[in-house]
């Protein structure tokens, strides 16, 4: 282990204690899950505190944990069928707006920020997962680091994570009337409508998604009999 992610850790723990409900050290990073209740007083010190100095903030996004650990395809015996199976699962996003699903689950939304010290030339990964109570809401963190303002609006935007204490919190990437939230693994991958210009009433129109849920499938090479089979007669012939 690095002495310099050995010394970070132990500082951690020291400054912050159960402050601070995790600290995980792997593959050369530190990741610290945080609770909303701290996230700001802890960001703070972060950065102001001279024995870490993060004074820059590098990225902050959203993560949704459904269906985390879970494989997407399943190989194992594959017969003649082919991987119809995976075709008719309604696995993330294979399946209508009508059809979707909502889970609650603990632990589902989480704001993930990177912050990096330049005066120590350390980085830090920092987690804080949202209370699933209805409202997904987490501490802003625009008044420590003002570079989080459109990372904000952007974790808002794609997974509806409300950021408290933002001064302008709405849409950046999607348009204004937009209905859900695109990367949420409950919102489907056709969207929810489909979007046009109409050249007789002079305006972009909405309309229901004309096509249905579908998935690529991979594509697979196996041995082909016919080959084995046509060598042999042209061996034979020879």
């Amino acid at each position: 282990m690095n002495d310099k992610k050995m010394s970070l850790e132990k500082k951690l723990k020291s400054q912050f204690g159960d402050l601070i409900s995790n600290i995980v050290n792997q593959y050369g990073e530190i990741t610290c899950e945080v609770t909303p209740e701290n996230w700001q007083q802890i960001c703070q010190q972060l950065r102001d505190d001279d024995q870490f100095s993060f004074e820059q903030l590098i990225d902050l996004c959203g993560i949704d944990y459904l269906t985390f650990g879970e494989a997407e395809w399943d190989t194992d015996g594959v017969s003649s069928t082919g991987f119809s199976r995976g075709i008719s699962n309604k696995g993330p996003g294979r399946f209508s707006w009508e059809e979707r699903e909502t889970e609650l689950i603990d632990k589902r939304f989480a704001v993930v920020v990177h912050l990096l010290s330049i005066k120590h030339n350390m980085r830090i990964r920092l987690k804080c997962f949202a209370p699933d109570t209805g409202v997904l809401a987490v501490p802003s963190l625009i008044k420590i680091w003002s570079v989080a303002d459109w990372f904000e609006r952007e974790a808002f935007d794609l997974f509806g994570i409300i950021f408290v204490g933002h001064p302008d919190l709405r849409r950046i990437l999607t348009d204004y009337g937009f209905i859900g939230h695109p990367f949420r693994k409950d919102f489907p991958l056709i969207g929810n409508v489909e979007v046009r210009y109409d050249e007789e009433k002079g305006r972009v129109v909405y309309e229901p998604v004309s096509i249905e849920p579908r998935v690529t499938i991979p594509k697979t090479i196996r041995k082909d009999a016919r080959y084995a089979e046509n060598q042999e007669q042209l061996e034979g012939d020879s």
